[in-house]
C-alpha cells in the first residue's frame, strides 16, 4: 500500500489524557496504530503507548496515513466496556480534512455502502449491492481559491475501513495527499494525507460519564 512513513522512531507518544482505565494518545501521520506483518512494521502507536503503560489495550484504530486521537483501555474490563460503546455507536468522532475542489454544499451526508476491493486490497470501494451500510456527515468550514481546496469537518456515523477517504473520493472531492485514492495531481498537493482525527467523545469506562477530548489540527 502506498504511504508516507513516519520517521520519528523512538519518540515517546503524546498523551492527551491518562487515568486508571482510559488513555487518549495522539498518533502522528505515517505511524501504524498497531503492529503490522514483518519486522519493519512493529513500530506503532500501540507499542509506544505500552512501553509507558504496559496494561494499555487497543480499542480502535486509525489509518496509518491519518493523524489524531486514539483511545486505549487499561485492562480487559475497560477494553470490553469501551468496545461495547463503539459497537453501540455511543462514541462521537470528528475529523478535519482538506479535500480537492470547491465543495459547494455547506453540509450534508454521504450514504454509500462500502466493501473491500479484494483484487486491489487494502482498497475499499462503493458497492450498492454487496456493500455494508456506511454513512458520513460533513460540514464545510471554508474554501481556498488559490489551491482549489475545501476544508471540511467529517463525522463518520459508521466506522468502515477507509470510509472517509472513499466517501469523499466518491463524491468527486478526494482528500488531499491521499496516495491510495486520489489522482496524482491531488496526491502532490500535500506531503501527507490531510485528515486528522480532531475530537472524540465517549462514555468513560469507569462510570459511563461523558468525556470529550480535542487535539488541534496540524494543517
Amino acid at each position: 500500500m502506498p504511504t508516507r512513513a513516519c520517521d520519528d522512531r523512538g519518540v515517546p507518544p503524546e498523551f492527551l489524557h491518562c487515568d486508571a482505565t482510559l488513555i487518549v494518545a495522539v498518533k502522528p501521520a505515517g505511524l501504524l496504530s498497531v503492529p503490522g506483518r514483518g519486522d519493519d512494521k512493529q513500530d506503532c502507536l500501540a507499542t509506544r503507548v505500552q512501553a509507558v503503560h504496559p496494561d494499555a489495550l487497543v480499542v480502535h484504530r486509525l489509518d496509518m496515513a491519518t493523524s489524531g486521537l486514539l483511545v486505549f483501555a487499561r485492562g480487559s474490563d475497560a477494553q470490553r466496556r469501551l468496545g461495547d460503546a463503539f459497537a453501540r455507536r455511543e462514541v462521537d468522532k470528528r475529523y478535519t480534512a482538506i479535500v480537492a475542489g470547491h465543495l459547494a454544499q455547506a453540509e450534508g451526508e454521504i450514504d454509500l455502502p462500502l466493501i473491500a476491493d479484494w483484487p486491489n486490497r487494502p482498497r475499499q470501494h462503493v458497492d450498492p449491492v454487496h456493500g455494508k451500510p456506511s454513512l458520513t456527515r460533513f460540514r464545510v468550514w471554508g474554501h481556498d481559491a488559490a489551491s482549489n481546496t475545501t476544508r471540511v469537518e467529517l463525522e463518520p456515523v459508521t466506522g468502515r475501513s477507509h470510509q472517509l477517504r472513499v466517501h469523499l473520493c466518491a463524491i468527486g472531492h478526494p482528500i488531499v495527499g491521499d496516495l491510495l485514492y486520489a489522482p496524482p495531481a491531488v496526491q502532490a498537493l500535500a506531503p501527507r494525507l490531510m485528515l486528522h482525527a480532531r475530537s472524540i467523545a465517549l462514555p468513560h469506562p469507569d462510570d459511563g460519564r461523558r468525556v470529550a477530548f480535542e487535539h488541534p489540527t496540524p494543517f
